[in-house]
């Protein structure tokens, strides 16, 4: 581990794992994608990068525990892959998150944020249950280690490094 690995999130394989072409290691990624997970990976050309992970808030399956967990921020982190690096270099996005009649809108976040986010939320909500009595009604965590830890694990274990951008080129 190098100095400042820390500050950015970076992730190296561990010694002697060979490298595995730019093909794989995109395929491992996609391949993270599972209905049980609260995020999706997917091609990132919309976005001018090669993949994104993002939380799933606008998926029907996800929404509403979402909503309960009244989320105010989506998480996203957009990828592009460095094959003669053999890295993948990763910025954060954070987007605020409005609820309207129980249906989420994405909007911009007012204040600017470009770099490494390590957040987790989470929370327990006690009320009276449907068929009486009163105990834990709902309870989530979010955290944006959920995420990246899949994305860095599938990285290093491709043999390629995980690099997060703080500053400089995506």
């Amino acid at each position: 581990m190098r100095i400042f690995d820390w500050l950015t999130g970076t992730k190296r394989p561990a010694a002697g794992v060979a490298a595995k072409p730019a093909a794989e290691v995109r395929a491992a990624l996609l391949a993270i994608n599972q209905p049980a997970l609260p995020f999706v990976v997917r091609d990132g050309a919309a976005e001018k990068v090669d993949l994104v992970a993002e939380w799933r808030i606008v998926d029907a399956a996800w929404h509403e525990s979402f909503a309960k967990a009244g989320i105010t921020k989506v998480f996203k982190i957009l990828m592009r892959l460095d094959a003669d690096a053999r890295t993948v270099r990763a910025v954060d996005q954070e987007w605020s998150v409005e609820w309207r009649a129980g249906v989420p809108t994405l909007a911009l976040a007012v204040q600017g944020f470009r770099g490494q986010k390590f957040e987790m939320s989470g929370g327990v909500r006690y009320g009276f249950k449907d068929k009486g009595g009163f105990g834990k009604v709902y309870g989530y965590n979010f955290s944006t280690g959920e995420m990246k830890t899949p994305l860095q694990n599938a990285t290093t274990g491709a043999g390629w490094t995980w690099r997060g951008v703080t500053f400089g080129k995506l």
